[in-house]
């Protein structure tokens, strides 16, 4: 819920790529986009991750598993402790503000990510 400004989106994108290198992870694409950029992984397990920064600096992490044998999984047995947003017609959009992240300047030092 952070608000990622667009001046320190790059920043955020530079961490994750170097953090996800230094894990194994194989970059599969870079998005450079000013609105809406991204970078897309593949784990050495081969789980497919992603960071996403969309509309007003709202964050998306995304991970797709490898393929699986389809198996039965048993309802929930305690009640969800965040909102479930069923729809997605309802998710609110970033409200926190953060002295780093939120900023409105380039961070010192800030470079930009390459692609792959």
């Amino acid at each position: 819920m952070t608000i990622v400004s667009t001046e320190r989106r790059g920043s955020l994108l530079g961490v994750v790529d170097r953090f996800w290198r230094r894990s194994g992870y194989r970059i599969k694409a870079i998005n450079n986009d000013a609105d809406v950029p991204a970078i897309f992984a593949q784990t050495q397990d081969g789980f497919g991750v992603s960071l996403i920064v969309a509309d007003k600096g709202q964050v998306h992490f995304d991970v797709d598993t490898p393929c699986v044998t389809p198996s039965e999984v048993a309802d929930s047995t305690s009640r969800a402790t965040a909102p479930a947003y069923e729809g997605m017609e309802h998710i609110p959009r970033p409200n926190i503000r953060s002295n780093f992240w939120s900023a409105g300047t380039l961070a010192a030092g800030a470079a930009v990510v390459s692609s792959p």
